[in-house]
């Protein structure tokens, strides 16, 4: 019992990832087949789909736009600051929070790299955002070819010319389905930031403790 709570949190998450993306396939699953039995063509089974491009175009589309989101607001929150929030640092604060790391590094339960050289330490001080990058990286990589796989398909049974996979890297309708994520992303996290200034949830490190001032700023 100790170890659920002490890992609730990622449990619960991946729960509710698990029960969501289940839901994704097999409505798709049946939308798919739908579409396919109006055009007189062969049903999926719901193990075809799941390897489809229509599908894995639709997830990784989503997940594109979660990493490029998390890795921007990494990123930026470690040079930009918003007084007040929770979601900011101080900008008043004179002590910068991983000064001397090769100090640091030296403490008890310190991360090995930082111990590695100034290379390492460099990396490891960096690796959140550039994990993060990767994964919108791959996650753009493959929202871009399966979508290409997908617009191919489309042209071929409407008697078109289909387009290449370099080539659809120049169509609006790839631009399209990523925009229209990236901005929702975008202004979540502007309103998570602002919100955070005047609202409080209890207990959250998200929030600022619920008698802070509005003023203050970090949780």
């Amino acid at each position: 019992m100790q170890w659920h709570r002490n890992n609730g949190l990622t449990i619960a998450l991946m729960a509710l990832f698990l029960v969501s993306i289940v839901g994704q396939w097999f409505a798709g699953w049946h939308v798919a087949n739908q579409d396919a039995a109006r055009h007189g063509q062969a049903l999926m089974t719901v193990w075809s789909y799941a390897v489809s491009p229509e599908f894995l175009s639709s997830v990784f589309e989503n997940w594109e736009s979660e990493f490029l989101q998390m890795c921007a607001y990494v990123v930026l929150t470690a040079m930009l600051f918003q007084r007040g929030s929770a979601e900011s640092k101080d900008p008043d604060e004179t002590h910068p929070r991983d000064a001397n790391l090769a100090a640091q590094g030296l403490k008890p339960g310190a991360p090995a790299p930082l111990r590695w050289g100034p290379i390492w330490r460099a990396l490891y001080a960096r690796s959140l955002g550039i994990a993060l990058a990767l994964l919108f990286l791959v996650s753009f990589l493959i929202h871009w070819t399966q979508s290409a796989r997908v617009a191919a398909q489309d042209a071929i049974e409407h008697g078109e010319t289909a387009p290449t996979i370099v080539g659809y890297l120049l169509d609006p309708q790839l631009w399209f389905e990523s925009f229209q994520n990236w901005q929702s992303e975008f202004l979540s996290t502007a309103v998570l930031v602002v919100f955070s200034i005047l609202l409080r949830q209890r207990e959250s490190p998200e929030s600022k403790p619920v008698a802070a001032p509005h003023a203050q700023t970090g949780a």
